[in-house]
């Protein structure tokens, strides 16, 4: 009777298992970067675009909440997306989460976690290997489009930002992972097996994801999710279209139900839900500094949670080329008005301040106003071709006017080319440069988030004062460059900034990190310095246990010396 209990086939608990692979695997041998299109001359690839262009342009969406698979959308507040090239052009509608929602997702990623964090690695890699490919190939124009009307993109900028990458976000994490779970002790004494085992944490995640990057915002949710973690997504107000559907493609690829929550909603009502839970674990944010430092001082003021949260951030910069006379002279001029004027620099690595010396500054500020001359700022989705388009939205437009205004009333300030902006169609601000007299000026400090460059010119013999002012300068520490020819002038400045730039450039402008080549972030005011695109971004994202096990018996509890 005994025995045939014993071996009677347990039904309910096989079903009820989850199944895992048996086996020892490792990332695709194949894993680099995503080749960027450039889309030029008449290409098949530019009348993709624009059939996905003009499908996102006559067709406003619904958008929903995601919770638990489950798409919400009706009785709740709709607020318009609007395309900042054309603010009269409703993109979509999207739901606002409610306090309840809020709950509903906790309780979904809770549920959902007890599957997904015993999936093996190789299973949930799976996921997000097929979601790359399918941005790569059948979402590529239509996560395009989304990203350009809703964003403000032009198509090269929105290529490497949604296409390029995401994709490599999501394979190099997968590479990066693999590699983590195999870093293992390095002994064991005999009759002992030890081993290091990366479990997620124990609650949930919450990825707060800015409007500037696509990428990014695939990142803050990919990266916890990958390993074994269940999060809730809030997406920008101002990126909504393309988060959407990267959410579906998610979804297509495979992600179970419940492991990313999709709740766009007022940024206070939905932190302070998700704060007075107790099994918050970690928040992952991209955003402004201000934003991170009061979330920080709230996290810290709080005593309930069942683990201290981790906290991991990227912020804001005030990002310099500092211009040495033996630099090579058209290469730096046309370096920095990429860094400074790409995507109307709204990157949080965009070049900002400029340091340029006597014996050149004229020169280099004549160059820099004939290039920059040719730019006009335009509906980029409808002119394929454009450089610049819009700044994101009303509140960065007045916030950009209001400065502009302030330099023309500043006797240290003088606007040495654009200063013009208008919002009567969309939200376009010129390429600014200004000059200032006072090497300690606020616009030498201040972030603005859009197209104002200003620049200081120093003495040639005071190349060693001006990498002190620039230490001192500023309260961030994110990207910066440094041009010259000369080698020790290199590798001062390297060695004094040390702590200006996270990411320090040498001939180089002072945005465009890759995945997989320059991992990214900062310190000081602009971040954790976690260094997304890196290994080391996805260790905040496990909680490591140290497991030994013994095979020998001991038979006396006195040790040698007890003898």
């Amino acid at each position: 009777m005994i025995l045939s209990k014993l071996f009677q086939k347990p039904q309910c608990v096989i079903q009820k298992s989850l199944y895992s692979t048996i086996g020892s695997f490792q990332a695709p041998l194949h894993i680099s970067n995503e080749p960027i299109k450039p889309f030029n001359g008449d290409s098949s690839d530019i009348s993709k675009l624009q059939e996905a262009l003009t499908k996102y342009q006559f067709k406003s969406l619904e958008v929903p909440l995601i919770i638990n698979g489950q798409k919400i959308y009706k009785d709740r507040v709709l607020k318009n997306h609007i395309n900042p090239s054309n603010h009269s052009q409703i993109l979509c509608k999207y739901a606002q989460a409610t306090k309840e929602d809020v709950n509903e997702a906790i309780l979904a990623a809770t549920a959902s976690k007890a599957k997904w964090a015993k999936m093996s690695l190789d299973e949930r890699a799976a996921v997000f290997l097929k979601a790359a490919d399918l941005i790569t190939t059948k979402y590529r124009y239509d996560l395009l489009a989304a990203t350009m009307l809703g964003q403000g993109k032009n198509v090269y900028q929105a290529e490497i930002d949604c296409i390029g990458e995401l994709a490599d976000f999501f394979r190099f994490n997968v590479k990066y992972a693999f590699e983590m779970y195999k870093q293992q002790p390095v002994a064991s004494s005999p009759g002992v097996w030890n081993r290091t085992e990366y479990r997620p944490l124990e609650g949930f995640v919450y990825a707060v994801s800015p409007f500037n990057f696509t990428a990014i915002a695939g990142n803050l949710f990919g990266a916890p999710a990958l390993l074994g973690n269940t999060v809730l997504w809030k997406p920008s107000a101002t990126a909504i279209l393309s988060n959407y559907l990267l959410m579906e493609i998610m979804i297509e690829a495979g992600l179970p139900n419940g492991v990313v929550n999709f709740i766009p909603g007022n940024p206070v009502e939905v932190t302070e839900t998700i704060l007075s839970n107790k099994n918050f674990a970690a928040l992952h944010f991209t955003g402004s500094t201000k934003v991170f430092k009061d979330l920080c001082k709230e996290i810290y003021s709080k005593d309930h949670f069942r683990e201290y949260p981790r906290i991991v951030g990227e912020t804001g910069g005030k990002n310099f080329h500092l211009v040495h006379p033996s630099a090579s002279l058209e290469h730096t001029v046309l370096s920095t008005l990429r860094g400074a004027f790409e995507y109307q620099g709204q990157k949080c690595s965009a070049t900002s301040r400029l340091y340029l010396p006597e014996s050149i500054s004229s020169e280099f500020i004549q160059l820099l106003k004939e290039n920059v001359k040719k730019i006009k700022t335009e509906n980029c989705s409808i002119n394929i071709k454009g450089f610049m388009g819009p700044v994101i939205h009303e509140q960065s437009f007045d916030k950009l006017a209001k400065a502009i205004g302030e330099a023309k009333e500043d006797s240290e300030l003088e606007i040495v080319s654009g200063g013009y902006f208008n919002k009567s169609n969309g939200f376009f601000v010129e390429p600014t440069i200004i000059k200032t007299t006072n090497p300690h000026h606020k616009f030498l400090q201040q972030e603005f988030f859009g197209p104002i460059l200003t620049y200081y010119v120093y003495p040639d013999s005071e190349f060693e004062a001006i990498c002190n002012i620039i230490e001192q300068n500023s309260t961030y520490g994110l990207t910066g460059s440094i041009f010259s020819q000369d080698r020790e002038a290199v590798i001062f400045a390297s060695d004094k900034l040390k702590y200006s730039a996270g990411n320090f450039y040498i001939n180089d402008k002072s945005t465009g990190a890759v995945v997989g080549q320059q991992s990214f972030g900062g310190s000081r005011q602009s971040g954790t310095c976690d260094k997304a695109g890196s290994a080391s971004l996805l260790s905040r994202f496990v909680s490591v246990r140290s497991i030994k096990e013994n095979f020998v018996e001991i038979t006396d509890f006195k040790y040698p010396h007890n003898d």
